[in-house]
């Protein structure tokens, strides 16, 4: 296991379990840009347990059972495409940075869990 792959696995479970609190605690950004790029209200604790789900089995995957790594960071990298194409969608390219580094760190979650296998 190296020293590049845990750091960025930590790194991406972080963020998203800091995201996925964002999300269930109703922030009011994760409200505001949520309505910006038309995603509804009910929405938001749905996508806010796949990102806890993703952040889960990244930590499973770094400790445990590196198979689930793998999937958890493929499952986030779906996600976070959907969530970079829902704003190019909206048009709403001004903060696309937020789910381009969220999905730039599970590429590199992805890419380092699969060179560790």
């Amino acid at each position: 296991m190296s020293t590049a792959y845990v750091i960025v696995t930590v790194l991406a479970i972080a963020a998203n379990a800091a995201i996925a609190a964002a999300d269930f605690a109703g922030a009011r950004f994760v409200l505001a840009n949520s309505a910006e790029v038309n995603v509804a209200p009910r929405w938001i604790p749905p996508l806010a347990a796949l990102k806890t789900a993703g952040a889960v089995g990244l930590l499973v995957g770094l400790v445990a059972f590196p198979p689930l790594g793998v999937a958890a960071a493929v499952g986030l990298v779906l996600f976070y495409v959907g969530a970079v194409i829902t704003h190019v969608r909206a048009r709403v390219l001004h903060n696309i940075y937020f789910p381009g580094a969220y999905l730039a760190l599970a590429v590199a979650s992805l890419a380092l869990a699969a060179a560790a296998r």
